[in-house]
């Protein structure tokens, strides 16, 4: 409607006014709403072109959104066990920190297994007391063969000096007795030694690798002791959280609620816009906003980033051929916006609606490119009809209350 009354003020208003002053041609005489269309052919003629071409430049080189929002993210408060609630420490809509504990499900079994992995440990602890008891008797008994032994070789050793000294008071049968017994007495200590060798593997080997395996327990016990109390990830606000003791949860069939992250969607707008800005939008360009919770204000944004793909386009592999022509939403371009100022968008809540514009500015070509003069021009006309749509961003924020509470019946 702008855009047409500034047309209608350079054509059709210089047609009337030659008609008038210079033809001498007025208004219910030669000049009446049956004539009109003929007397002011010209200028209406020449207004209906400009306008088009004026609307077109308008909304090809400064887009405008109807879709723009805050989005944000929620994380689902889910059990990672399924069971009973026992205990609930948060209400809803209670802000909380990340860790803080939000309900407890029942751990009966849980504590059990820790008491089983505790009891596990200490009897392997006793063993390991037990294995030291057995390496000192293996020690004494080392020590008792191997005196024993000493004892059969001096008196192998005598004897057979005796022997071989002619001595008719040593018998031949003495000697292989002494022998046989040297023979016994080293197997004892060989068996001794052997005893506690696997005493020492015992101690050393067996039993470590016992405790490690009953601690490993016990950390694997607590960890599902642990999995009982559901606490906060992130920081957030508590929402749609109306959990009582007694209650089921279950990771797969009920969560408990939902936590939305304190910063989440916070000076941080998505836009959609016309394919036809995908040549256009840049990072880095100006841009205006206005949003339904906060009326009657335009935020001063800057385009951050542009999304480089068109979510129409998606596709996922499947066992069905996909027909191009079944796609008949075009898409549109995703465009990240922040206030161009900190601090402007703090009081608008995540979710809300809003209205975007965004505007082409040539001034660094116009000031450091060697241009011709009517691409000068051009790119004046460019910048400066920008006006028309900032000045129909604000008439439309002044009329969204009126719009959305009395003629949509809010």
């Amino acid at each position: 409607m702008l855009e047409t009354l500034m047309c209608a003020l350079v054509t059709v208003l210089p047609d009337y006014l030659f008609r008038r002053y210079v033809q001498g041609k007025r208004i219910g005489h030669e000049i009446t709403l049956f004539t009109m269309w003929y007397e002011l052919r010209w200028g209406l003629t020449t207004c209906a072109i400009l306008a088009l071409t004026v609307i077109t430049t308008l909304f090809y080189f400064h887009p405008a959104s109807k879709t723009a929002a805050s989005y944000f993210r929620t994380v689902t408060i889910l059990p990672q066990l399924g069971g009973r609630v026992s205990e609930v420490y948060v209400t809803n809509n209670q802000q909380v920190t990340a860790g803080q504990p939000i309900f407890r499900i029942e751990d009966f079994t849980q504590t059990a297994q820790v008491e089983a992995a505790h009891a596990q440990i200490a009897q392997v602890q006793a063993s390991l007391k037990v294995a030291e008891t057995d390496l000192a008797e293996a020690d004494a008994g080392i020590a008792g063969a191997r005196a024993a032994l000493d004892q059969s070789l001096e008196d192998l050793e005598r004897n057979t000096t005796l022997r071989d000294e002619g001595s008719s008071a040593v018998r031949l049968a003495e000697i292989d007795r002494l022998e046989n017994l040297v023979a016994e007495r080293e197997a004892q200590l060989t068996a001794s030694q052997s005893r506690r060798a696997a005493v020492v593997q015992q101690i050393e080997e067996l039993i470590p690798a016992q405790l490690a395996s009953a601690n490993a327990q016990l950390d694997a016990t607590l960890t599902e002791l642990d999995k009982t109390v559901v606490s906060a990830g992130i920081t957030g606000r508590v929402e749609q959280f109306g959990l009582q003791v007694g209650d089921y949860v279950s990771p797969l069939l009920r969560p408990a609620g939902i936590l939305v992250p304190s910063n989440s969607g916070h000076n941080r707008f998505q836009a959609a816009f016309n394919q036809m800005a995908a040549q256009v939008i840049k990072p880095g360009m100006i841009g205006e906003l206005g949003c339904m919770t906060k009326p009657f204000t335009v935020i001063p944004m800057v385009v951050v980033e542009v999304q480089d793909v068109i979510p129409s386009g998606q596709i996922r592999p499947s066992d069905e051929l996909r027909d191009v022509q079944t796609n008949n939403s075009p898409g549109s371009i995703l465009v990240y916006l922040e206030p161009l100022y900190k601090g402007m968008a703090d009081d608008i809540p995540p979710g809300s609606n809003c209205l975007a514009n965004v505007y082409t500015d040539n001034h660094e070509r116009l000031e450091h490119e060697d241009l011709g003069f009517w691409h000068a021009a051009a790119l004046h006309v460019i910048d400066t009809i920008g006006v028309v749509h900032a000045a129909g961003l604000r008439l439309r924020l002044i009329l969204m209350p009126v719009n959305t509470l009395v003629l949509t019946g809010h």
